[in-house]
């Protein structure tokens, strides 16, 4: 099985760090960190993720203006961002994130577990292989 690819940006090194092993530990997944939110970009350029996590609050450039970076870049079109972040309530977006201004927020603090329910809701597994009927034997 072929492991999703997944970028996480955010200026906490302490938080990406513990969401990539734990992410990792899985076997499901690849990440990559980038704690800069001015590199967040070029990072996804360079990493072809399959979806990205992203601060909405960073020191040096807005989370907003990140995604519009990304989202601008054909390349990088369809590829799903999820806004990782203490801004909102789990109330307000639920346990496993929601649509809120029409994009899609989680709420910090957060779970490996509502992670990776997050990623499945966003990337659906990989179709299965037909299966073939045995052949007769002779």
């Amino acid at each position: 099985m072929e492991k999703k690819r997944i970028l996480v940006i955010d200026d906490e090194t302490t938080f990406t760090k513990m969401l990539r092993l734990n992410l990792e530990k899985t076997g499901r997944f690849e990440v990559r960190e980038e704690n800069r939110g001015r590199r967040g970009a070029a990072a996804a350029r360079e990493f072809h993720p399959d979806l990205i996590f992203l601060d909405v609050i960073m020191p040096d450039v807005d989370g907003g203006e990140v995604a519009a970076l990304i989202q601008s870049d054909p390349k990088l079109k369809g590829v799903p961002v999820v806004f990782l972040t203490a801004t909102v309530s789990k109330r307000e977006v639920g346990e496993t994130g929601n649509l809120r201004g029409g994009l899609f927020f989680l709420a910090k603090p957060v779970t490996t577990e509502q992670l990776i329910e997050c990623i499945d809701k966003h990337l659906p597994p990989p179709a299965s292989p037909p299966e073939t009927a045995p052949t007769p034997a002779p």
